[in-house]
C-alpha cells in the first residue's frame, strides 16, 4: 500500500497595508534626512562630459539617498564654447560663478557675467535655450544651476535636447517619441 505524504506550505507573507507602506516609507525618509551628507566636497564631486557640456553634479535624484536635503537638483555648468540646446521647463536659477557670455531663450540673447543671477521663464511647453561663452581668451564660463524638483515636476517639466554640445563624443540624442 502507498503512503500519501502531506506536507505543509509555507504559510503566506502577510501583506503590508498602504497606511503601513506610507509610514515605514516616512520614518526610513526622516532616518535618511537626518544621516544624510550636510557638507558635499567639490573636489569629491567629479566632472561629467554629457550633451549638454561639461558638469559637475551635486545634487542629482542619482545622490538624493545619500543628502540630507533632496528634491534639489544643483549643478556647475562649464561652458568652453557653447552648451547643447534643449527645451524644458523654467522656474530655475542659474548664478554665474566665472567668467561671460550669453544665454539665447526662445530666440532672445541675454548677456550676462560673474555675479549675474540667470532665471529661466515659466513657460507654456517650456522654452528652448543654449548657453554660449563669450569671453574672448578663451577662458571657460561657469554657473551653477538651483532646481527645485516638485516644483519643477509640478509644472511638467518636459525635456527635449534639440542640439548637443561640440564637446559631446557619445551617440546623438535619441528622438522623442511623444505618446498620445
Amino acid at each position: 500500500m502507498v503512503e500519501k505524504v502531506l506536507e505543509r506550505g509555507k504559510e503566506p507573507e502577510p501583506q503590508e497595508n498602504i497606511y503601513d507602506f506610507g509610514y515605514r516609507f516616512r520614518q526610513n525618509w526622516l532616518r535618511l534626512r537626518l544621516e544624510g551628507a550636510v557638507v558635499l566636497k567639490g573636489k569629491d564631486t567629479p566632472w561629467e562630459q554629457s550633451r549638454q557640456g561639461l558638469i559637475k553634479y551635486f545634487c542629482h535624484p542619482k545622490f538624493w539617498d545619500k543628502q540630507a536635503v533632496p528634491d534639489w537638483s544643483i549643478f556647475i555648468h562649464r561652458i568652453q564654447k557653447h552648451s547643447g540646446r534643449h527645451v524644458h521647463q523654467g522656474g530655475l536659477g542659474l548664478f554665474v560663478l566665472e567668467g561671460k557670455g550669453y544665454t539665447v531663450v526662445d530666440g532672445v540673447r541675454y548677456d550676462w557675467e560673474k555675479d549675474d543671477l540667470i532665471l529661466l521663464p515659466v513657460k507654456p511647453n517650456g522654452c528652448e535655450h543654449q548657453h554660449f561663452n563669450a569671453d574672448p581668451s578663451g577662458q571657460p564660463a561657469e554657473w551653477m544651476a538651483f532646481i527645485f524638483n516638485p516644483f519643477f515636476e509640478t509644472l511638467g517639466a518636459p525635456l527635449e535636447q534639440k542640439a548637443e554640445s561640440p564637446d559631446w563624443q557619445g551617440a546623438a540624442t535619441p528622438p522623442i517619441r511623444h505618446v498620445a
